[in-house]
C-alpha cells in the first residue's frame, strides 16, 4: 500500500507532429507509469482502436529514430577548461556579448533571449535529441517486441555513457559556462533532467538481448558516480539549493537516480527536501513568486509543475503519495494545479509577464496529470483543439 507522505514522514511528451495553428515540439516528458504499461500493451495486441493510432505514430517516430546515429561528447570542436573533451560542457542561454567591451567580455544577460551561440556547443544539442530517441525506441521495443529498437537504443547508450572512447564522464563541471564570468555554473545541471529519459528505457530494456547483465552493472556504476557528484560537489550542492524551478528539477534528477540504484534512503532524503521546497517556495495562492516574476513566467509557471508532477510520478514507484501529500502549512500539489489550471483552460487571462507567446503544448503534462490525478474537466478537450487531427497519435495515449 501507498503511503500518504506527510512533512513529518520523510520520503515527454515527445510530440514531433504539427497543427496549422502552432507547431507542436518536444516538451518535458510524462513520467512513464510502469504500472499501466502492461494493460496498454494488451490493448495495442488486441488491436483496440483507442491505442493504434498513437502506437503507428510511435513505431512512425522509432523507425525515424533507428536512423539517428550515435552521438558523444566527444564531437566538440573546442576544449572544455579541463582540457578532456569528455567533460560535457554548455554556454548559459541567457547571457550575450558585452557590447560596452572590444571582445564582449564579460557577457551580460538576457533574461528570456536565447543567445544562438548556445549551438556552437554541440552536447547541450544532441543530447536532448539522444534521450528522447532513446525514449521511444525502448517503448517502441517493449510494445512491439522488435529487437532492432531495443538494440539501437543500447548502442545510442553506451557510446554516450560507456565506451572508453567516446563516454561522458560522470560530472557536469563546465555546464551552463558564462564566458569572463565562469566556467561552469550550477545551472547547468539542468540540461542533463533528460537522462531521467534514458534511466526509464533501461528499464524497458533489460530483458533483452541487447542489453547484458554487464552493460547493466555498468550504467549503474555511472550512475551511482554521477549521483555522488551531484550531491557532493559546490556545483551540485549550489543546484540543490537553488530556490526556483531549478531545485525542483534537480530533485527529480535525482529521485529517477536513486530509484535505479534502489537508494532508500536517498529517496527519503529527496522526498523530505521536496516538501520542505513547496512549503516555502510556494505562495498561499498556490503559484511559485520566483517564476511568476520571470519575463515568460507562465512558462516557468508550468515548466516548475512539470517537475513536481514528474517527482510525484516517481513517488509512485517508489511506493509514496506526493500527489496527495500536504506540507506543514497546507501547501500542497493540488494547490498548484488549482492556481495553474484556470488559465491553461482559458477560464481567466494570464496577466503576469510572458514576453513572447506561450507554447500551449508545453502545458500537455500538466494537462495529462491534472485530469488523471485530480478530476480537472475539459483537459481532453483542450489538448485536442490544440493538437488538432493529431490528438489521436500522440504518445501520451499510451502512457
Amino acid at each position: 500500500m501507498k503511503k500518504i507522505i506527510t512533512l513529518a514522514f520523510v520520503s515527454c511528451i515527445f510530440l514531433c507532429v504539427s497543427h496549422a495553428q502552432e507547431k507542436i515540439t518536444m516538451t518535458d516528458f510524462i513520467k512513464i507509469n510502469f504500472s499501466s504499461l502492461p494493460e496498454t500493451k494488451k490493448k495495442i495486441d488486441q488491436n483496440n482502436p483507442l491505442y493504434i493510432p498513437a502506437f503507428k505514430q510511435l513505431i512512425q517516430d522509432a523507425d525515424k529514430a533507428l536512423k539517428f546515429k550515435p552521438v558523444s561528447v566527444m564531437s566538440k570542436t573546442d576544449l572544455p577548461p579541463s582540457g578532456n573533451k569528455h567533460d560535457y560542457m554548455s554556454l548559459a542561454p541567457y547571457w550575450w556579448p558585452n557590447p560596452k567591451t572590444a571582445n564582449g567580455l564579460p557577457y551580460i544577460r538576457k533574461d528570456g533571449e536565447i543567445n544562438p551561440e548556445v549551438k556552437n556547443y554541440p552536447d547541450k544539442v544532441v543530447l536532448p535529441k539522444l534521450c528522447s530517441n532513446i525514449y521511444l525506441l525502448s517503448l517502441a521495443y517493449y510494445f512491439s517486441g522488435n529487437e532492432a529498437y531495443a538494440n539501437h537504443a543500447s548502442q545510442l547508450i553506451k557510446v554516450w555513457f560507456l565506451d572508453e572512447a567516446t563516454k561522458m564522464n560522470p560530472n557536469v563541471n563546465y555546464g551552463q559556462a558564462v564566458k569572463g564570468v565562469t566556467d561552469g555554473r550550477a545551472e547547468g545541471l539542468i540540461d542533463t533532467r533528460h537522462f531521467m529519459h534514458v534511466v526509464d528505457a533501461i528499464k524497458l530494456i533489460k530483458t533483452s538481448s541487447s542489453w547484458t547483465s554487464t552493460d547493466q552493472k555498468n550504467m549503474y556504476n555511472w550512475v551511482r558516480e554521477f549521483s555522488s557528484w551531484m550531491i557532493s560537489s559546490e556545483i551540485g550542492k549550489d543546484e540543490m539549493s537553488a530556490p526556483n524551478n531549478h531545485g525542483v528539477w534537480f530533485d527529480a534528477q535525482l529521485m529517477s537516480y536513486a530509484i535505479f540504484l534502489d537508494d532508500k534512503k536517498m529517496i527519503n532524503d529527496i522526498t523530505e527536501r521536496v516538501l520542505n521546497r513547496m512549503d516555502k517556495e510556494m505562495d498561499d495562492e498556490g503559484s511559485f513568486p520566483l517564476e511568476m516574476a520571470r519575463t515568460t513566467s507562465l512558462h516557468y509557471s508550468v515548466f516548475i509543475l512539470n517537475a513536481y508532477t514528474t517527482l510525484a510520478s516517481q513517488s509512485e514507484q517508489a511506493g509514496l503519495d506526493l500527489w496527495n501529500a500536504k506540507t506543514k502549512s497546507g501547501k500542497s500539489l493540488k494547490l498548484a494545479f488549482d492556481f495553474l489550471m484556470p488559465y491553461l483552460l482559458r477560464e481567466k487571462k494570464w496577466t503576469a509577464p510572458q514576453i513572447k507567446e506561450f507554447g500551449t503544448s508545453e502545458a500537455f503534462p500538466v494537462f495529462f496529470q491534472a485530469e488523471k490525478k485530480y478530476g480537472f474537466k475539459n483537459c481532453t478537450a483542450e489538448m485536442k483543439k490544440i493538437a488538432g487531427p493529431f490528438f489521436d497519435g500522440l504518445l501520451l495515449n499510451l502512457l
